[in-house]
């Protein structure tokens, strides 16, 4: 049973069939899913996905796309959200992104700032979306020592993925593993603790080969077992097992 630690369910994209979906994951060997929210409105449907599936988890947080609604007000709805509902385990999709920058980089950094600040003072892990904005995002990461949790869909170098398992943090790996020029996704997950790697679809984006191009799900993840298990020498059921509880782990499940 796999743990799909980054799956957005309340996309629009699923919206034509996601109650036959969810259902059917069990069946398909997904145990959990952690869903973050990427906006205040996600946030809320993430809230409200949690409460109707048992083995949904939830984070709450503004996506750097979002970054422009983030405020003191909406930082006390999030902190509601995390006291109200135990099945909120994270804050996040929070980070910077500075691959379009239609939200300037000032904007992205305070509010990537206030969220760190917000995991702080809740006492939980965060959900890192980091885009071209490797220096940045590290510097922002040191002014929160206490502060750990995951960068998910890892773009950058091995180097800068050791800094951050030394600091506590794990390390997520999407369908990006499976796309035969991903070099530099290959060479850290192959280099990289294995306690600190996690899996995650970054659903209904990043689907692995050979779906490139298609919706993603959660049923999907055993290609990203699959090709993580021959990097590593392990059997599949072994990264499973393996990245399963790293998941539960860095989310505090069971």
């Amino acid at each position: 049973m796999l743990f799909d630690t980054h799956a957005h369910l309340d996309d629009r994209a699923f919206d034509t069939d996601r109650i036959p979906l969810l259902e059917a994951l069990p069946r398909q060997g997904i145990a959990l899913v952690m869903n973050p929210g990427c906006s205040a409105e996600s946030s809320r449907n993430v809230d409200r996905l949690t409460r109707e599936y048992d083995y949904i988890y939830g984070a709450v947080g503004s996506h750097p796309d979002a970054a422009d609604e983030v405020d003191d007000a909406l930082m006390a709805e999030y902190e509601a959200l995390c006291k109200q509902n135990p099945k909120i385990r994270a804050i996040g999709e929070i980070g910077l992104d500075y691959h379009y920058e239609d939200i300037p980089r000032e904007i992205q950094q305070r509010a990537f700032r206030m969220q760190m600040a917000l995991a702080r003072e809740c006492g939980l892990p965060v959900i890192v979306h980091e885009r071209e904005a490797h220096e940045d995002g590290m510097n922002i990461v040191r002014e929160f020592p206490d502060v750990t949790g995951v960068f998910h869909c890892y773009s950058g170098s091995l180097e800068m993925a050791r800094q951050l398992v030394e600091r506590g943090w794990y390390i997520g790996f999407t369908g990006v593993l499976t796309f035969k020029n991903a070099r530099k996704a290959v060479e850290v997950a192959a280099a990289l603790p294995l306690d600190r790697i996690v899996l995650e679809t970054d659903c209904p984006y990043m689907s692995p080969e050979p779906y490139r191009g298609q919706r993603n799900d959660p049923s999907r993840l055993c290609r990203m077992a699959e090709k993580l298990a021959q990097l590593r020498g392990l059997s599949v059921e072994q990264i499973e097992n393996i990245t399963t509880e790293n998941g539960k782990r860095l989310y505090r499940i069971g």
